[in-house]
């Protein structure tokens, strides 16, 4: 696979879009941790029932957090930190951010 060349630096490669982990509020009140590129599709696809096996039954599903990480290492192991934290300290972490829009 080759790189792209980017337009406003010849030569370079074009920077890879970010990886982001997002976390939802299910209808039923509960968080859902994830990984994905697109966060606003992610969601998009959580609410038509494709994906993860948990929001399939606790739709719909709103995106309240998001983070973008340079790497998809980096975006992993942050779900995996994240994923691990009781819901009060993914709760102050949502309070803490400004509002998302998908």
């Amino acid at each position: 696979m080759g790189a792209r060349a980017r337009a406003d630096a010849p030569g370079l490669p074009a920077p890879s879009p970010p990886h982001f982990v997002y976390i939802v509020r299910c209808a039923d009140g509960s968080l859902y941790t994830g990984y994905a590129r697109d966060p606003g599709a992610r969601v998009a696809a959580h609410n038509r029932g494709i994906g993860a096996k948990y929001t399939c039954s606790r739709r719909p599903v709103r995106l309240v957090y998001a983070e973008a990480l340079p790497t998809l290492s980096a975006a992993l192991k942050r779900e995996y930190e994240l994923k691990q934290w009781p819901r009060e300290k993914k709760q102050r972490l949502i309070r803490a951010t400004r509002p998302v829009r998908a």
